[in-house]
């Protein structure tokens, strides 16, 4: 598939935010505004697990599809706290985030982890967005393929190739995250066509990679047209709807119908 045959995908990772009245509003304005785009933008957002009721209840029937931010290694049982992915299903949902890069900071969790929960959230019918990036030290020396390429492989080798093809690959600079830094566009691109090229061996060059290292309006449309970033994965952006919707426009911009 072309770079002109693949959709663009815009989701928002609202992180550890939200109260009742402040989503119902943002996720109105999201749904009003996502009915304006062209077919081929999808747009969704995760949201913390406690507010997918809400959440369902809000956007069913809209454009726009909802997820959340983990799921557990763990399909049931005694594991007090944790969310299993056929929980999530059972509120329609179509993604979940794993591997982002502060659970692999903050939780420490392993590339092995991170490759069981692709499994699970795969095997409850969700889409896994499968997180993937460097630290700033680890760029600047200049290990950066190493490190995203071993994060990707793990995943890649405990699935089949059908199911490979149905992951969403997001590249996230730690460095970039919540630092108001961003890669520059050739920076992004240049990882993007490596994973790109990691996945074609795969036989799955064409899922969407999408770019998550504070992307905001200003500059989603350029990031936007790199050959190989389909998207984004949007952080505190995604929580001011008049940002999100910019960004989603700009993704417009760049697709086939744009």
């Amino acid at each position: 598939m072309s770079k002109q045959q693949r959709a663009k995908l815009v989701v928002g990772n609202w992180k550890m935010h939200g109260r009742l009245a402040a989503n119902a509003a943002l996720l109105q304005a999201v749904a009003q505004g996502a009915d304006e785009l062209p077919a081929d933008v999808r747009v969704g957002v995760c949201v913390p697990s406690l507010y997918l009721a809400q959440t369902q209840a809000l956007l069913d029937g809209s454009r726009v599809v909802w997820g959340v931010q983990d799921v557990s290694a763990f399909t049931h049982g005694a594991y007090t706290g944790e969310v299993a992915a056929p929980m999530v299903s059972d509120f329609g949902a179509t993604f979940a985030i794993v591997g982002h890069s502060e659970r692999r900071a903050y939780h420490r969790e392993s590339a092995e982890l991170v490759a069981v929960k692709t499994q699970r959230a795969l095997d409850a019918g969700l889409t896994p967005i499968v997180c993937v990036g460097e630290t700033l030290e680890e760029r600047e020396a200049g290990a950066t393929e190493q490190v995203v390429g071993t994060q990707l492989d793990e995943v890649l080798a405990k699935l089949s190739a059908d199911e490979a093809t149905r992951l969403v690959v997001a590249y996230e600079p730690v460095w970039a995250i919540g630092t108001g830094k961003s890669a520059t566009s050739e920076q992004a691109q240049a990882v993007h066509a490596f994973l790109r090229a990691r996945l074609a061996a795969k036989g799955a060059a064409d899922v969407p990679l999408l770019y998550g290292g504070s992307v905001k309006p200003d500059n989603a449309e350029e990031l936007f047209r790199q050959a190989d970033i389909d998207g984004g994965l949007i952080g505190g952006a995604s929580l001011k709807d008049q940002d999100f919707l910019a960004i989603c426009k700009a993704a417009a911009a760049t697709s086939v119908a744009g």
